[in-house]
C-alpha cells in the first residue's frame, strides 16, 4: 500500500485552457520538453509546416494548425508524474473541451499579455468554477508589447471573479522585456533571448544590487521598485486554501515561445497544486488513496486508428491502482469485464500499459459498451460517480445524407460521433433519426462532422443551418407525465421547436432568450434546465 500511496502522491493531473492563439500549444510543448517527452518543440504554424503539435492527431487538425479534439499526455518531471489534458483553444471548440475539464484536478489558464481575458477564456473558466478547481494563470507573450500588468490583474479579477496573487512580476515587455522579479526569493531573473532552446540564459540579481540599474536599465529599475512597493502593500496575501478552492489564482509572467519563465512556472505549479482530488458519488466521497480501483469515462474517440476502425474510451482513475488483468464492474450495465488493451497516449502514439494509478488517464478499447459518465469499480465495492453534465449546444443544423441508399451508414456515423460527445443529435418527435438536427457548441464541429462522415463512413451530407441558438431540457413532471400529447399542447412561439434527444428526453429549442421567457410565462408550471445530467 505504501508504494501505491507514493505513486498517487506524485501525480498531478491538470488541463491547459486558453483563448485561441494565447500560446497554449507552445506552453504544452515546453512542458513536454522539460519532461524529456519530446526532443524538439515544433510550434503549430499552419499547413506548410511539417511539424505539428505533439497533441494534435486528427488530419483536419494538422491541415488547419489547430487543436479540435482534447488530447492526453503523460510524462515524468523530477519526482512528479504529470498528466496534461490539452483542450482545444480554437474558438469553434466542442463540448468535449468542457467534459475534459471534469477529469482535471486543476487548470492552467494561459492569457495573452497584449489581449487579456478573451471570450473563450471566460467560457472555460466558467466550467472550472462548476467544480471549484484550482486555477493557475500564466500571462504569456511578454517578449511582445504587452498591457500594463496591474491592468491585466484587475481585468482577471473583474471579468472572472477570482482574486490574483502575482508570484513573479515582469520587468518591461516586448524588446524591453528584461526578465521577472521573483517575489518569494526577492530577486531578479534577467532574461536573454536564445531562440527558445531548453536552457534559458539567466542572471540572478538582488533588488538592492548596485549594478541592477545597469543590467535592466534605469527606467525599468525605477518602475520595478515602485511596482514592488505597491505589490507588497496592496496585493492579496498568498493563501493555499483559497488557491485549492479556486478562489485565488497564482499568476506568473513569461514567454513560452522564447522559453523564459516556463521552468520556474512548472516548478512552482507542481509545488502549489495537490495530488489527485477526491470525487463525489451518490453515497459520499471516494478517496484517491482508497486501495480499491474506481474510474469514470469522460471521453470516447472513434477511429483514432483508421486502419482498425477502433473506439477508445478515455477514463480518469479516481482511486487505487489499475492492473491490466483485473476484473472490474461496469456499474450502468451491472456486468463484470476485463478492460481490453489498456494504454496511455501521446497524441496518436500509444503505449500499452500494465498498471496505472489514481490521477492517471488511460484509454481502453470500447466494443460499444461505454457511454460518457460511466463508472467502473471493483465488483466487491460498488460506487457510482456523479454524472457529467450534457452542456447546451449553441448552433444547430438539419443534416441528411445526399445518397438515400447510404441511410444506414449515415445513422451509424452520426450516432457513433454523437456517442463520443463531439456533437449532440436530436429528432422531431415521431420522425426517427433518418434526418437529424445536430447541435454543437462550436460551429467548427459541423466541419468535423462532415469531414469524418465522408472519410470514416463514406457518406456525403446535405446541411441546412438553423437559426436556433438556445436549448432547454423540459424537467417539469407535470408536463412530462402526459407524454407527447401533453407536450404538444404547450403554448410556444412559431420559431420554437419541440425535439427529442437519443435518450428520449424532450427539449425545446429557441431563436432568442425572449422566446424562452415567453414559454415560461405562457405555460403554468413549465420547468426548463440549461444542461442535463442523465
Amino acid at each position: 500500500m505504501n508504494d501505491i500511496r507514493h505513486e498517487i502522491e506524485r501525480r498531478r493531473t491538470f488541463a491547459i485552457i486558453s483563448h485561441p492563439d494565447a500560446g497554449k500549444t507552445t506552453l504544452t510543448e515546453k512542458f513536454l520538453l522539460y519532461g524529456g517527452a519530446i526532443a524538439m518543440a515544433g510550434a503549430v504554424k499552419g499547413k506548410k509546416n511539417a511539424r505539428h503539435a505533439m497533441s494534435d492527431w486528427m488530419e483536419i487538425e494538422k491541415q488547419r494548425g489547430i487543436s479540435v479534439t482534447s488530447s492526453v499526455m503523460q510524462f515524468n518531471y523530477k519526482d512528479y508524474c504529470i498528466n496534461i489534458l490539452d483542450t482545444p483553444g480554437h474558438q469553434d471548440f466542442s463540448e468535449d473541451t468542457y467534459r475534459t475539464l471534469m477529469a482535471a484536478d486543476s487548470a492552467v489558464m494561459v492569457i495573452d499579455a497584449a489581449k487579456g481575458v478573451e471570450n473563450q477564456t471566460r467560457k472555460l473558466f466558467k466550467v472550472c468554477t462548476l467544480r471549484n478547481i484550482p486555477i493557475f494563470t500564466f500571462i504569456n507573450k511578454m517578449d511582445r508589447e504587452a498591457r500594463n500588468p496591474f491592468e491585466l490583474l484587475e481585468e482577471i479579477e473583474n471579468e472572472l471573479g477570482i482574486k490574483t496573487y502575482p508570484v513573479n512580476w515582469p520587468i518591461g515587455s516586448g524588446k524591453e522585456f528584461k526578465g521577472v522579479y521573483d517575489r518569494e526569493h526577492r530577486h531578479i531573473i534577467s532574461f536573454e533571448a536564445n531562440g527558445g532552446s531548453k536552457e534559458v540564459e539567466k542572471i540572478e540579481a538582488d533588488l538592492n544590487d548596485e549594478n541592477l540599474a545597469e543590467l535592466i536599465g534605469n527606467t525599468n529599475y525605477n518602475t520595478l521598485r515602485e511596482d514592488v512597493e505597491l505589490l507588497d502593500g496592496a496585493s492579496e496575501e498568498f493563501n493555499a486554501e483559497l488557491v485549492n478552492t479556486g478562489k485565488l489564482s497564482p499568476v506568473f509572467f513569461g514567454s513560452a515561445l522564447t522559453n523564459f519563465g516556463v521552468e520556474p512556472f512548472l516548478e512552482n505549479f507542481l509545488k502549489m497544486t495537490t495530488p489527485p482530488l477526491p470525487r463525489m458519488t451518490a453515497d459520499g466521497v471516494v478517496d484517491p488513496f482508497d486501495e480499491d480501483f474506481s474510474a469514470f469515462v469522460f471521453k470516447i474517440q472513434a477511429n483514432m486508428n483508421k486502419a482498425h476502425r477502433d473506439r477508445i474510451a478515455f477514463m480518469r482513475i479516481v482511486s487505487g491502482k489499475f492492473d491490466k488483468d483485473m476484473e472490474v464492474l461496469h456499474v450502468r450495465n451491472n456486468r463484470t469485464m476485463r478492460l481490453s488493451q489498456p494504454q496511455q497516449l501521446m497524441a496518436n502514439d500509444r503505449e500499452v500499459i500494465s498498471e496505472a494509478y489514481a490521477g492517471d488517464i488511460i484509454g481502453v478499447f470500447d466494443p460499444g459498451v461505454f457511454s460518457i459518465g460511466d463508472t467502473l469499480c471493483m465488483p466487491k465495492k460498488k460506487v457510482m460517480f456523479e454524472g457529467i453534465p450534457t452542456f447546451a449546444p449553441e448552433h444547430f443544423a438539419r443534416v441528411r445524407p445526399k445518397d438515400t441508399l447510404k441511410r444506414k451508414q449515415f445513422i451509424k456515423g452520426t450516432t457513433q460521433i454523437a456517442q463520443e460527445g463531439a456533437i449532440q443529435i436530436f429528432s422531431e418527435p415521431q420522425t426517427g433519426f433518418e434526418e437529424v438536427i445536430v447541435g454543437v457548441v462550436g460551429v467548427l464541429q459541423f466541419e468535423v462532422l462532415e469531414y469524418r462522415l465522408k472519410n470514416e463512413y463514406n457518406v456525403d451530407i446535405i446541411r441546412e443551418d438553423l437559426s436556433y441558438e438556445y436549448i432547454r431540457w423540459i424537467t417539469s413532471e407535470k408536463h412530462l407525465a402526459g407524454g407527447l400529447d401533453e407536450l404538444q399542447k404547450l403554448v410556444l412561439t412559431s420559431d420554437t421547436k419541440l425535439i427529442q434527444d437519443v435518450k428520449d428526453n424532450y427539449l425545446l429549442i429557441f431563436t432568442s432568450e425572449w422566446n424562452i421567457k415567453w414559454a415560461l410565462d405562457k405555460n403554468d408550471g413549465l420547468e426548463l434546465a440549461e444542461f442535463n445530467r442523465n
